[in-house]
């Protein structure tokens, strides 16, 4: 079960997120972003920030006027930003990064992930830039090939990582099972079908999970929970639309199974 929200409860208490992503070389960069934000939204976080470069933060804007903003003025992320980005990442609860961020910005990437003081959800591009041994508080949701990446770079083997796992909370993506894993726990998720290889699944699968943990929920719950709740929005759409469902049909869908978990008290 997931932390009751108190009746009593106002704006920010059930909380904030910063969301870092974007890049001017991926033409679906925006909607990749945007849908991470909503799930974070959806996932009953009070707000959701998302730094982007410009061009792409309007573009945002124009998916969601839920969505707020912070736009930087550059068409990649760069060290440059880093000192900016950190400042307002002192406003969140949890920081989320990766989705659509280019391969030119592994330093940018690199410094925030050594950097921030807060919980991490890292996701798509930064996992392929990243040793989990430099990696601390924070849930990585990486797919195969993403995996193999992350393995390579931190010099680890499929049957050793679990033991360098520390702080940190692995999240496999995969069908027909996902895998979730923290340094002494293992979990296997099974819901879902194959039209989650829809692009932009993992986007919201890592924004509910962050809008999870900002409420309070520890890592692992967190990512185990939303797994499951991604995996059954997946088989509920199946059953109205066959594989033709969309990630942006999951967003508007896992709300209704994330109910169950929900509570309120005085």
């Amino acid at each position: 079960m997931l932390n009751a929200r108190k009746r009593s409860s106002h704006k920010g208490d059930n909380g904030v997120v910063l969301v870092i992503g974007g890049s001017e070389d991926y033409i679906g960069a925006p909607a990749l972003v945007g849908l991470s934000a909503l799930a974070v939204l959806r996932s009953g976080s009070d707000l959701v920030y998302v730094v982007a470069p410009e061009r792409v933060a309007w573009a945002i804007n124009r998916i969601s006027p839920d969505i707020i903003t912070r736009k930087i003025k550059c068409k990649n992320f760069s060290v440059k930003n880093v000192k900016e980005v950190l400042k307002l990442a002192k406003a969140a609860d949890v920081v989320e990064m990766g989705n659509g961020i280019s391969l030119e910005s592994k330093e940018f990437m690199l410094q925030i992930i050594k950097k921030v003081s807060k919980p991490l959800v890292i996701d798509a591009g930064a996992l392929r830039v990243i040793r989990l041994q430099d990696v601390k508080n924070a849930v990585l949701l990486p797919h195969a090939k993403e995996f193999e990446a992350l393995l390579k770079n931190s010099k680890l083997t499929e049957k050793s990582v679990q033991e360098h796992l520390g702080s940190n909370v692995l999240v496999i993506k995969g069908h027909p099972n996902t895998i979730i894993m923290s340094k002494n726990k293992t979990a296997v998720n099974t819901s879902g079908n194959a039209g989650m290889t829809h692009g932009g699944t993992g986007d919201v699968l890592a924004g509910i999970i962050t809008g999870l943990i900002a409420q309070g929920n520890d890592p692992f719950t967190s990512a185990r929970i939303a797994a499951y709740v991604n995996g059954k929005a997946g088989e509920l759409l199946y059953k109205k639309l066959g594989f033709g469902y969309l990630a942006s049909d999951l967003v508007k869908t896992f709300p209704i199974i994330l109910k169950k978990y929900q509570k309120i008290i005085k």
